[in-house]
């Protein structure tokens, strides 16, 4: 009987723990691997032989490990690159010297690409007994082939109860005010259209329409007009025309040729006082916080996450399971439901799904009834969420033990 491998990659969610914890429980419903072998900081980590016994977690750790935020095996943001054939061949050995059969992987469209590359490399080298499974991951919702990304739901439940919140608070003064919501969303607008499932959206800045400086001054101007208030939310990623990003000036590299953005709400804020369209504009930035606030999480998203987990696991009992990633759509019929399928590694890495146009209002005016539709469910409910000494319990991240 041999062992299988978990890791995490990319940036963390508030339910990535529990797609982990499916692939453990289902270890131990079902003794396929020997070991469950948790891989510290992804790829990097493997590749130092960075690991820790997970196979015989008691079900009250499984469980906390659910509700635990962030990546709880640590994560990497490390590029593993086809032409760098030592690092295939160490990856191989280390797997060989530990008879990990079965490595999972989870992450967003870079990690789905590390997931095809292994498969690809083994594959052309006639390697057989090793295999590589993407379980996916991103609050950014932009991963082809899937209905909706584990992280998500869990994201957009946060971002729309902020945005009511701030707009409950904002509202108690009489003086004019323009607020700004900033999410994430580098190259799709599904964070920031979440936002519109609070109702109290006035404008909605979205990366996949082309920024127009005066259209965009004069809906403010009339919002203000008519409410001494406006309420805007707007995604990093936000560009003009010519492709170029409102907070171009603040852009950086990740490494991976993506931009790290920030500060989008802060030039529109600082182009709205110069064109005189409000008086006061204030911005929230929701940076880290969006991303794996777990007290915010969707019981829709945490448990859809954990039982990929368990169906990724299930699927890996076929010997010929490798390169693929496991996904999920929507179940046919009134009520919400969805269903686990799995579909190619490198038919999803590198590829963006964008916010559909045809859900999106013109004139900055929100989203439409079929995208309110779409985002409602993945956000129903929350999860009872234990607590030690007032605050949530968490599972000390392995990487720190």
């Amino acid at each position: 009987m041999a062992n299988c491998l978990v890791a995490q990659s990319g940036g963390p969610t508030a339910v990535i723990n529990a797609t982990i914890a499916g692939i453990i429980k289902g270890n131990q419903l079902n003794n396929y691997y020997e070991k469950v072998y948790g891989g510290l900081h992804g790829i990097e980590g493997i590749l130092q032989e960075k690991f820790v016994d997970l196979t015989h977690m008691s079900e009250e750790e499984n469980r906390i490990l659910r509700q635990t935020p962030a990546s709880a095996l640590g994560s990497c943001r490390y590029k593993l690159k086809r032409d760098n054939v030592e690092d295939f061949e160490k990856l191989f050995e280390i797997m060989e010297k530990y008879d990990i059969e079965t490595l999972f992987y989870t992450g967003g469209n870079d990690s789905m690409d590390t997931v095809a590359a292994l498969s690809e490399y083994a594959q052309k080298n006639g390697i057989t007994n090793r295999r590589f499974v993407g379980c996916p991951k991103t609050v950014d919702n932009d991963l082809m082939h899937i209905d909706h990304c584990p992280g998500f739901g869990s994201a957009v439940k946060f971002i729309a109860e902020t945005a009511l919140q701030t707009w409950l608070d904002y509202n108690v003064y009489t003086r004019e005010e323009v607020f700004i919501l900033e999410t994430m969303g580098r190259d799709a607008g599904w964070l920031a259209a979440g936002a519109c499932l609070s109702n109290i959206v006035d404008l909605l800045v979205l990366p996949e329409v082309a920024f127009d400086e005066e259209s965009f001054v004069k809906a403010v101007k009339d919002c203000v007009a008519k409410k001494n208030k406006c309420y805007i939310v707007i995604s990093e990623g936000c560009k003009y025309a010519d492709g170029s990003y409102l907070a171009a000036k603040n852009a950086k590299n990740d490494g991976f040729g993506h931009a790290i953005l920030g500060g989008a709400g802060q030039t529109l804020k600082e182009l709205l006082l110069e064109k005189g369209a409000c008086q006061r504009a204030k911005v929230q930035d929701l940076s880290t916080a969006q991303r794996a606030f777990a007290v915010c999480q969707s019981l829709t998203d945490v448990n859809e996450s954990f039982n990929l987990g368990l169906s990724a696991h299930l699927q890996s009992c076929n010997p010929e399971f490798s390169g693929k990633m496991v996904a999920l759509r929507r179940a046919e019929g009134e009520e919400y439901d969805v269903e686990y399928f799995s579909i190619d590694a490198s038919e999803v890495a590198n590829f963006v799904k964008a916010f559909p146009g045809e859900w999106i209002l013109p004139n900055y005016q929100g989203i439409t009834a079929e995208a309110i539709n779409y985002l409602q469910p993945l956000i129903v409910s929350s999860p009872v969420i234990l607590y030690k000494d007032g605050l949530p319990a968490y599972v000390k991240p392995y990487y720190m033990r």
